[in-house]
């Protein structure tokens, strides 16, 4: 597989395989799709202690007998564990059978918590805005993570570039990456920008545009990049799935796509896409041009008393909501 390097030099796949189930998928089945995936050719894994089954990704990884030094895993931390980084990461390499992670991301910047399978009006009744502060000690046991060798790596997930302007300001380490939604009709440039601005390398999720998110993720106003007219005309004139055209993009653009499937054949196209040829100059423009702004994961469950909607998640205003 085709590496990218991030800012200390360091080696990460180009390509990974997301392991959220979408609260549609059990355990063992992603397990299936990581051992699949594995014989395939992939080498980078995105995990999370709040997918719920880190334990079956591990097992599977484990069955696969690749060396460890030949693959990449990223785990996060969840946001009911704000108040133990530590103790989260340790847990997670329990789980996974492992004795470091090579990334370790903040999966949101609040501690705001749903359990699994809510829907889309679940509220946590203790949830708040974004306090620099909190987030900072978060972000201390991050780096102690980062030093005492449990992370090889650290990084965030789901910020914005007035959280970011502080946590850069604030880090003794600074962040390697930022996951982040991407894909065609979500292109968040200015953040993409950003984070590549300030040697941040960004990883993308949902990059098909998450056909199989949770019905809480799903609004009247969203569109689909794989209907896309033209996602659809470059996929034709190829000779490629409309999936394997927002895999091509992602890759083409610098950033780490993570698509999630369980079915082989989809997750085996999306390999070949992502080290096959990018696409041309004229097609990217194309591309750039079918950006709907369409925020698919939206947060609305992690909500705070007060909060006017949504967009107060993600700072649309240019500030960081309170």
């Amino acid at each position: 597989m085709i590496d990218l390097r991030l800012a200390s030099g360091a080696p990460i796949p180009r390509i990974g395989l997301g392991t959220f189930g979408s609260d549609r998928y059990s355990p063992g089945q992603v397990a299936d799709a990581v051992r699949g995936a594995a014989e395939v050719g992939y080498r980078h894994f995105d995990c999370a202690a709040v997918y719920g089954n880190e334990r079956e990704v591990g097992g599977a990884l484990r069955k696969t007998g690749l060396a460890r030094e030949t693959y990449w895993v990223t785990s996060k931390v969840w946001n009911d564990r704000h108040d133990d980084p530590e103790g989260a990461c340790e847990d997670s390499l329990r789980d996974l059978g492992l004795d470091y992670v090579d990334l370790y991301l903040v999966h949101w910047p609040f501690p705001n918590h749903h359990a699994a399978g809510v829907a889309v009006d679940s509220r946590d009744p203790h949830a708040v805005p974004y306090r620099h502060e909190d987030y900072l000690k978060v972000w201390r046991a991050m780096e102690r993570l980062r030093t005492r060798g449990l992370a090889r790596h650290i990084g965030t997930s789901n910020m914005t570039i007035p959280k970011l302007d502080l946590l850069l300001r604030d880090a003794e380490i600074a962040p390697a990456a930022n996951e982040m939604e991407l894909h065609p009709h979500f292109q968040q440039t200015e953040l993409f920008d950003y984070v590549v601005g300030k040697g941040i390398l960004p990883i993308g999720y949902s990059p098909l545009g998450s056909p199989s998110r949770p019905e809480r993720d799903r609004t009247p106003e969203d569109t689909s990049d794989v209907d896309d007219p033209v996602v659809r005309e470059i996929a034709e004139r190829r000779g490629l799935s409309p999936a394997q055209v927002c895999v091509k993009w992602a890759v083409t653009r610098g950033q780490v796509p993570i698509p999630f499937s369980v079915k082989r054949a989809q997750y085996e196209a999306s390999l070949l896409a992502g080290e096959g040829d990018p696409l041309t100059p004229q097609e990217m423009a194309s591309l750039a041009r079918i950006d709907r702004g369409c925020r698919l994961i939206k947060g609305q469950v992690f909500l705070w008393p007060g909060a006017r909607d949504w967009t107060d998640l993600w700072d649309e205003g240019g500030t960081i909501a309170t």
